[in-house]
């Protein structure tokens, strides 16, 4: 594949935390695997970043200012261009209730914090080239 067709194929992905050093690590982490990606910190934010650039896959945080992850994931749903987007909960709320709550609000898949960097980006990748089932919808 040459470098245009490449460029032409990347993925967007939106990437949703309030913390910057996660937003940053995401950065090089997705970047370096080859995909564009796009930023929010709030879930506010999160909905007009999604509104704005329609990503493949966005990672959300679920404790965030304003609007929390649990929520913004609800509204992206009721949007008819985002019920099949694949939406990973990237999260510190690892507790089985949070994971189950996070299916039921929406999310596609569930990835607690500290989350292992090939986890995360085996999930992504599966994700983008499957278009697994979309959960709660």
């Amino acid at each position: 594949m040459d470098e245009q067709t490449s460029a032409e194929q990347k993925k967007h992905i939106l990437v949703v935390d309030d913390s910057k050093d996660m937003r940053v690590l995401m950065e090089q982490l997705l970047e370096k695997a080859g995909y564009r990606v796009v930023f929010a910190e709030d879930g506010q934010t999160s909905l007009t970043q999604a509104k704005r650039y329609h990503p493949d896959l966005i990672l959300m945080d679920l404790s965030l200012p304003d609007i929390d992850g649990w929520e913004a994931v609800g509204h992206l749903r009721k949007m008819s261009e985002f019920r099949t987007t694949p939406i990973i909960a990237v999260t510190a709320h690892v507790a089985p209730f949070d994971e189950e709550r996070a299916m039921a609000v929406g999310c596609t898949a569930h990835i607690g914090k500290p989350f292992d960097t090939r986890v995360l980006l085996r999930e992504v990748a599966r994700l983008l080239t499957g278009r697994s089932i979309v959960h709660g919808t």
